[in-house]
């Protein structure tokens, strides 16, 4: 069950990162590319997840 919410509070800040990309403001397009990385991390942590289990 870890696995699959990481992957999807990831696929969603990656989503809300790319949003926030599109912004005229260079602050929040900083901002949005910092949520998009975290969004790649929490991808990367759910597929450890589910390669050695949920208990890590």
């Amino acid at each position: 069950m870890g696995e699959l919410l990481d992957r999807l509070k990831g696929n969603v800040n990656e989503a809300v990162g790319s949003a926030k990309q599109q912004s005229n403001d260079p602050e929040t397009r900083a901002k949005g590319k910092a949520q998009e990385i975290k969004g790649k991390a929490q991808q990367v942590k759910g597929a450890i997840k589910g390669a050695l289990g949920d208990d890590i």
